[in-house]
């Protein structure tokens, strides 16, 4: 009878640790936004706020350094109003207060990306997006020095 409930408790343990493992993500996974500013320019001119037409530069990478996409590599940088749902959620959290000439990196959640369907080829079901982003310019404008000139 104590063999039985030994084996048994064995049993529940391997199935539980099988499942834990079998469904764990990766640990570069996260679960909500998470945002980098990686360099932030001395004054914040110009702002991106909801409704504004941002202009940026971007690179994608999956979290095995998979790069998907990449602005700079055309040297064309992205234009979407801010908040309006043209770009995936995490671009629309992520870019929102940046300041023209910020640098951010996202790292962003499936569920704020594109999800579990993924967007085949390049992106997988179920992935962790990575961007290096950097506002380029606001309603058209790269700073208010701009318009000085």
């Amino acid at each position: 009878m104590e063999l039985g409930r030994a084996f048994n408790a064995t049993s529940i343990f391997l199935v539980l640790l099988l499942v834990t493992i079998v469904t764990a993500k990766k640990s570069s996974d996260v679960t909500e936004l998470q945002i980098g500013v990686k360099f932030k320019p001395k004054s914040c001119e110009l702002q991106a706020h909801k409704g504004d037409r941002v202009s940026v530069h971007y690179s994608g990478k999956l979290t095995d350094g998979t790069v998907f996409d990449s602005s700079y590599e055309r040297n064309d940088p992205i234009e979407f109003e801010l908040g309006s749902g043209q770009v995936i959620k995490g671009w629309d959290q992520g870019i929102l207060g940046m300041c023209v000439g910020e640098k951010r990196k996202l790292k962003i959640p499936a569920k704020l990306g594109y999800g579990e369907s993924g967007s085949p080829p390049k992106i997988p079901g179920g992935a962790t997006l990575i961007f290096d982003t950097e506002l380029v310019a606001v309603n058209g404008k790269k700073s208010t020095a701009d318009s000085e000139l």
